[in-house]
């Protein structure tokens, strides 16, 4: 990785913690190989989940409009809109801090971002991801009765409502989000994969659904030009026969060999599988572009080229 790349960094929202209390203690770590990258004279632009978030959010709004009358019921995109900026505001502040605590006077600002997505994406007509609570059988057919949510049962846990997952289109902030990083500011964007809407004439409407943060994150960095896409997970790096004794840790994938390990099934949906094709998405978008899979913890060691899988073009 050269000096003055710029880079988005996108971190999972489970790392974020589960609460106020846990994601004020989490987002401390997360600040320093962040604030590593910006002092090695990289551009950093930073994307996050909000997965149990905007979990907790809704089931709290429900909750309490289940409760009392005078509490409305809040929408989805809604839900989507208030966890982008309390994660927003813990992330900036953590940063924020690490930065001058290493006395670096660089500005950071989370931008509320709508995401635009097509309102015909085939994903409407097949939600498939879960959110919120789980349910009793009962219960969760008189939601689909009365709300008109769709349902499945989850693991043997029980019922949860899912919600379609649309692919970005484009980020309606986008020119925001361009001047602050051209103008020296650490940027926070994207949050939660975007708050999901559709153009209607100049409006955009707001949808209830959760774009892959993934997938969000390989947008913005195609629209901001980024040099490096850095993918956060739970492992150190990507690996193929996962849990076999056979397993296989992979420091670089080229897009065709990425390809291959998806036909293969390699690669589970809902974990792996979208951070690799978001990163193929990047990958391949421009030459000379590079997607960077790895872990938090092992994030500095992966920056500096030391582990992690890069995912580059042929």
């Amino acid at each position: 990785m050269n000096t003055k790349d710029k880079i988005v960094v996108a971190l999972g929202g489970n790392a974020l913690g589960n609460s106020p209390k846990e994601q004020l203690e989490l987002v401390k770590l997360t600040a320093k190989p962040i604030v590593d990258l910006i002092e090695a004279g990289h551009e950093v632009i930073l994307a996050h989940g909000n997965g149990p978030q905007v979990g907790m959010i809704n089931l709290a709004m429900s909750t309490s409009a289940e409760s009392s009358s005078h509490t409305p019921e809040m929408p989805f995109p809604e839900c989507g809109a208030m966890s982008q900026g309390y994660i927003g505001f813990h992330l900036q502040n953590a940063i924020r801090e690490e930065l001058l605590n290493r006395s670096m006077q660089i500005p950071v600002a989370t931008v509320i971002t709508q995401v635009i997505v097509d309102k015909d994406d085939p994903a409407f007509k097949n939600p498939t991801k879960p959110i919120g609570a789980f349910y009793t059988k009962e219960i969760s057919e008189q939601l689909v009765s009365e709300k008109g949510y769709t349902m499945v049962e989850d693991s043997g846990r029980g019922f949860r409502r899912v919600v379609a997952s649309p692919k970005p289109i484009d980020v309606a902030e986008k020119e925001t989000v361009k001047t602050l990083v051209e103008n020296g500011h650490v940027v926070i964007t994207v949050g939660g994969g975007g708050i999901p809407v559709y153009k209607d004439g100049n409006r955009l409407i707001g949808v209830p659904a959760v774009i892959d943060k993934d997938f969000a994150s390989a947008k913005i960095a195609e629209i901001l030009d980024a040099d490096y896409l850095i993918i956060l997970t739970a492992v150190e790096k990507v690996a193929i026969n996962f849990g076999k004794p056979d397993v296989k840790w992979l420091s670089q994938m080229s897009i065709s060999q990425a390809y291959q390990y998806i036909e293969e099934g390699h690669f589970a949906p809902g974990s792996m599988l979208p951070k690799v094709q978001a990163a193929i998405q990047f990958a391949s978008s421009k030459k000379g572009r590079k997607a960077l899979i790895t872990s938090l913890e092992k994030a500095k060691e992966g920056i500096d080229g030391i582990t992690g899988t890069v995912v580059i073009a042929e």
